[in-house]
């Protein structure tokens, strides 16, 4: 995900090509340990970056390892700000303070990693270095394939070459949904076998509850005295908040409806230009941003809102959906990339691009109380697919097959 500090441009291009002879010359047969795995393994996983999708994935991993990884001794590498909290799902953390997309961290991590039996990263930007097993989750590719991202010099130089130097290096791949290892198999020329499916889940405080108990928190905390229709998610281009700004205006225009815009996410460099839009659309007094909530009460959100929106043009799975659905919240999102995989015929769809029939969908599901339950009611069925607890199960199977794999090549080699 973009946001962290990069290197200077002509540095990170003789770092890349630097990398890319490492990769190239390394012995194709030696990634394995050349040992069994032990009784305990030990999994070390690079947790420094804890914000936005990355960080929600990774929390609940190690959350669920914590409680559920038996035959792994789990090791976290982070950041000094997130110590204290990856600490409490960790025997041992291990502060490295180098921020991610940089050089120095490829030689940090695997220092950090070494002895370790299998190290995770949870993001594409692995260390090339490292000279054991590694899995890499990639959940998304939008850095090479979103139009805001892929023309810039940061994909030409870091992005591009990166994603396919780390599919190459990677023991195995790890991605979110179906829709995102068709883009990776393609895309950076790996092997079907070689990537696996994990979805995302929702924790049990994503369920259903009173709609003026879940009002009534909102009201409070947030300042909201009118009904709410919802946004979840950065406020990245991507992500196309825009259209739902014009869609809003346009439905604000055609009917008297007492709801007010709840967009919450944030995002420095483009929340500015969405508030403008706001005012030039003259719904800056029915629209409220909201950088952040607590844990205990974004169930809340979900639960006191009559609709979200996810006007996505591309994602790596889309959790906001499931969110909403396990909470009873009718849910309408765009046709495309995972979103299609997760909504099932429990949304209702839109052209991301056209925000007249985005107004059009938003005028439907507000105007009809059967249509409403009929969403939540399939929703709520819906949501029960998608579980950390499985999504960590999954995991440890997957790394007990890395492993397992890895020592099998070893001895052969041996």
């Amino acid at each position: 995900m973009p946001g962290a500090a990069l290197e200077s441009e002509g540095g990170r291009i003789h770092i890349i090509r630097a990398l890319r002879k490492v990769v190239n010359d390394a012995p194709k047969r030696t990634r394995g340990a050349s040992r069994a795995p032990k009784m305990k393994s030990n999994l070390t996983i690079d947790a420094r970056w804890l914000e936005g999708g990355i960080g929600t994935y990774t929390r609940h991993l190690l959350e669920g390892l914590w409680k559920h990884g038996n035959g792994f001794e789990v090791h976290a590498i982070t950041r000094e700000r997130h110590r204290e909290e990856v600490k409490q799902w960790c025997s041992r953390a291990t502060v490295v303070e180098i921020p991610i997309y940089t050089a120095r961290e490829q030689w940090a991590v695997p220092r950090a990693a070494k002895g370790c039996d299998l190290l995770h990263v949870p993001h594409y930007n692995a260390p090339l270095l490292h000279r054991g097993p590694m899995l890499v989750s990639i959940l998304d590719l939008i850095h090479i394939m979103d139009p805001a991202y892929r023309r810039s010099l940061k994909s030409w130089v870091y992005a591009r070459p990166m994603l396919n130097l780390v599919a190459r290096k990677a023991d195995h791949i790890v991605t979110i949904s179906e829709y995102s290892k068709t883009q990776i198999v393609e895309r950076l020329g790996v092997p079907s076998s070689k990537v696996t499916v994990i979805y995302c889940g929702i924790n049990e405080e994503f369920r259903p509850m009173g709609r003026e108990e879940a009002f009534g928190a909102v009201s409070a905390g947030l300042g909201i005295q009118e009904p709410y229709v919802l946004y979840v998610g950065s406020l990245k281009p991507y992500k196309n908040v825009s259209s739902l700004l014009k869609a809003f205006a346009m439905l604000r225009r055609r009917c008297d409806i007492p709801h007010r815009l709840l967009i919450l996410g944030d995002d420095v460099k483009w929340k500015g230009s969405l508030v403008e839009e706001c005012a030039r659309l003259k719904i800056e007094e029915r629209t409220t941003f909201v950088s952040h909530v607590g844990r205990g009460l974004l169930p809340k959100v979900y639960a006191a809102a009559d609709l979200l929106m996810m006007p996505s043009r591309i994602e790596g799975f889309g959790l906001p959906v499931v969110e909403a659905m396990a909470c009873g919240t009718p849910v309408i999102c765009s046709q495309v990339t995972s979103l299609p995989e997760v909504g099932g015929d429990a949304v209702v769809y839109f052209d991301p691009g056209d925000p007249e029939e985005l107004a059009r969908a938003m005028e439907r599901v507000l105007g009809s109380r059967e249509l409403q339950q009929d969403l939540a009611t399939k929703g709520l069925e819906r949501a029960k697919r998608f579980s950390w607890e499985e999504s960590t199960r999954k995991h440890v199977e997957l790394y007990q097959y890395v492993l397992g794999t890895s020592c099998k090549v070893a001895e052969r080699i041996l």
